[in-house]
C-alpha cells in the first residue's frame, strides 16, 4: 500500500493541491476522486505542487492529465510546481512538458498568475 499525503488550499489565483509521497496505481483513485470537488473558477489556475513526491508512475501521470481536464472544463489553467527531476524527465519523454507550465514553487506559481481582464 502506497502512502500519499494530500493538502489543498485556496488562494486568490485558485486552488493549490500539494502532493507528497507516492502517486501511483494505489493512490491515484483518491486524487481522481478529489479533483471534481476542487473550487476551480473561470479564469483561475489550478496549481499542483509535486515537491513532496517520491514516486510518480503512469497512473500519476494520468491523474495530472485528469487535473488538466478539470481545469480546462472550468475555463481555467493548470500549472505544476516544484516538479521533481524524475517526474520532469518522464513528462519530457512523453511530451507533456509542452502541455504543463511549471514553476519552481507553488508560491511562485501563485505570484505569476494574472487575473483575466474584462
Amino acid at each position: 500500500m502506497s502512502q500519499l499525503s494530500i493538502r489543498t488550499r485556496t488562494t486568490p489565483s485558485g486552488p493549490v493541491i500539494e502532493l507528497a509521497g507516492e502517486l501511483d496505481h494505489d493512490s491515484a483513485p483518491e486524487i481522481r476522486g478529489l479533483l471534481p470537488s476542487l473550487p476551480v473558477k473561470h479564469g483561475q489556475q489550478l496549481v499542483v505542487d509535486l515537491g513532496g513526491l517520491t514516486l510518480c508512475d503512469s497512473s500519476g501521470i494520468t491523474v495530472l492529465i485528469a487535473a488538466r481536464n478539470i481545469a480546462l472544463a472550468a475555463h481555467s489553467t493548470i500549472v505544476l510546481a516544484a516538479v521533481p527531476g524524475t517526474v520532469s524527465r518522464t513528462l519530457g519523454i512523453v511530451g507533456l512538458d509542452q502541455v504543463f507550465p511549471t514553476h519552481p514553487t507553488a508560491q511562485a506559481a501563485v505570484a505569476a498568475w494574472t487575473p483575466p481582464t474584462g
